[in-house]
């Protein structure tokens, strides 16, 4: 396969937004060399301006060039102007074809703001993305701008007619416990466990009552689970109890499409001889399986520490200043798209070389990159 071919597959069809006497560049050359460049460690279109003219003889081995290596002007015009919708379809289907969907899969939903990417002068304010991950397979599958006057659920149903979720277990916070939500996932063939807070008023209530302050269940069928991890000098207990059934009782079932089962998780941590104690509820469509459900929970936090982790302290994102049209969402998705195909050819050394790690090789080895690419 050439390093071309999955670019052109999935990114060809990108319309591109230039007046054809403006064109001195190719859109695929302008995309491959910012690819690259991104995965290489540039934040900025200067960065990818150096990284073509460091790497012009690399590239012209791929790519035609035929207006030489883009100025950061021409990288800031195109993808300013580059329509961030069409940009997100092709990354989503990309995606997917990288991933292998299980039955079980969960998908993560959650939403990040780029924090420095407001322009006070123009009154823009900063950009905020919904975003789903692929827990098992560590791959961002898609994301979704939220609107400038809207939250994170106007951006859910957008995301989620985006995906193909059948068979997968979709988890959200709060603020994704929705009943309309719940019913679109549900009709896509998929499971969900949604986090139950404040927002759901009487809902959360009756499941503080339901389980009372202990968890005490006596005389009712349940699950239990328990997990302890210990690391770096703390102790995590998680505690969690599952229901099947009993949401009829609590007058809530029928609200709900596919509601099977209600949780509660407690999580105690310890660090020295400081203890600190949660309780978080859940409203699920799967079994009343504790450990299934715990599980769920766990892994949508993945999406915390493997996506908006790294890409906040390792690709600086939160930092940047690109604040220009669409400038700012466009250069989201090139991030996200750098940061699948790192994850999806990791580097072969010993250990478990960390995302920083594998950019600075891709940028200091002359056979790492090709092989990311590539994938």
């Amino acid at each position: 396969m050439s390093l071309l071919s999955g670019l052109v597959e999935h990114f060809g069809v990108l319309p591109d937004p230039r007046m054809d006497r403006t064109k001195k560049h190719n859109l695929i050359d302008i995309l491959f060399s910012a690819v690259c460049s991104v995965i290489c460690g540039a934040e900025g279109f200067t960065d990818m301006q150096d990284f073509a003219t460091a790497k012009e003889a690399w590239l012209r081995q791929y790519l035609e060039l035929p207006g030489g290596i883009p100025s950061h002007d021409t990288f800031r015009r195109v993808f300013s102007i580059l329509d961030p919708v069409a940009l997100g379809e092709c990354f989503v289907r990309w995606s997917q074809s990288l991933h292998e969907a299980t039955k079980g899969e969960v998908i993560a939903l959650d939403g990040k703001t780029i924090r420095h990417s407001f322009d006070t002068a123009s009154r823009q304010p900063a950009l905020h993305m919904v975003s789903a991950w692929a827990s098992e397979n560590g791959v961002a599958l898609g994301h979704v701008k939220v609107d400038e006057k809207g939250n994170e659920i106007t951006a859910f149903p957008r995301l989620l007619d985006m995906l193909d979720i059948k068979g997968a277990t979709v988890t959200m916070d709060a603020i994704g416990c929705q009943k309309d939500l719940a019913e679109r996932i549900v009709d896509a063939g998929g499971e969900y466990v949604l986090c139950v807070k404040g927002n759901q008023g009487s809902l959360h209530d009756d499941l503080i009552r339901f389980f009372g302050e202990d968890c005490d269940l006596t005389g009712i069928e349940h699950s239990y689970f328990e997990s302890v991890e210990k690391d770096h000098g703390r102790t995590e207990i998680r505690k969690c109890w599952a229901v099947e059934g009993e949401a009829e009782w609590l007058g809530f079932g029928e609200e709900w499409k596919g509601l099977r089962s209600i949780t509660a998780l407690k999580a105690q941590r310890i660090i020295a001889d400081r203890k600190s104690t949660q309780i978080r509820y859940y409203i699920s469509s799967l079994p009343g399986d504790a450990k299934r459900i715990a599980h769920a929970v766990r892994e949508h936090w993945k999406i915390e520490n493997s996506l908006h982790y790294v890409l906040d302290v390792v690709m600086n994102e939160d930092m940047s200043r690109v604040r220009k049209d669409h400038a700012p969402e466009n250069l989201a998705t090139l991030r996200r798209i750098a940061l699948n195909m790192l994850k999806a050819k990791p580097i072969q050394m010993k250990g478990r070389p960390s995302i920083r790690r594998q950019m600075k090789l891709a940028a200091w080895t002359s056979g790492y990159l090709p092989e990311v690419l590539v994938g």
